[in-house]
């Protein structure tokens, strides 16, 4: 999910929870629902993380690589392995790095600039 969306979700669901919560104060029991909807909206905006992707590059705010992976191939000391999938919204065939000292995966689609090629 872009940034953007992000930011649009998350404002369109303080505004809900707000007005929501608002209006069950003034007595309209209705206004439950969209307070719950805002918190929720709230919740999945703060808690959902782009596929594939290391924390590192989600602190980095960088634009996910093809097929929702890392950017550009992982540097030292992350290794290629001989792991391939293929993700099922994409379409692109991903590879797995792993850094052998600590065992965290990394993945990058495979025959994109500045990856190896199948």
């Amino acid at each position: 999910m872009s940034n953007a969306v992000r930011i649009a979700l998350g404002v369109g669901g303080a505004l809900f929870l707000l007005g929501g919560l608002v209006a069950t104060v003034a007595g309209f029991y209705e206004g439950l629902w969209p307070a719950f909807l805002g918190g929720v909206a709230i919740v999945a905006v703060t808690l959902e993380r782009t596929r594939y992707r290391s924390e590192e590059a989600e602190r980095s705010s960088a634009d996910p690589g093809p097929g929702g992976g890392e950017p550009s191939v992982p540097s030292a000391p992350f290794q290629a392995t001989e792991e391939l999938f293929v993700d099922p919204t994409s379409g692109k065939r991903l590879r797995v790095y792993v850094n052998p000292a600590t065992g965290e995966r990394r993945y990058h689609a495979e025959g994109q600039r500045g990856g190896p090629r199948p």
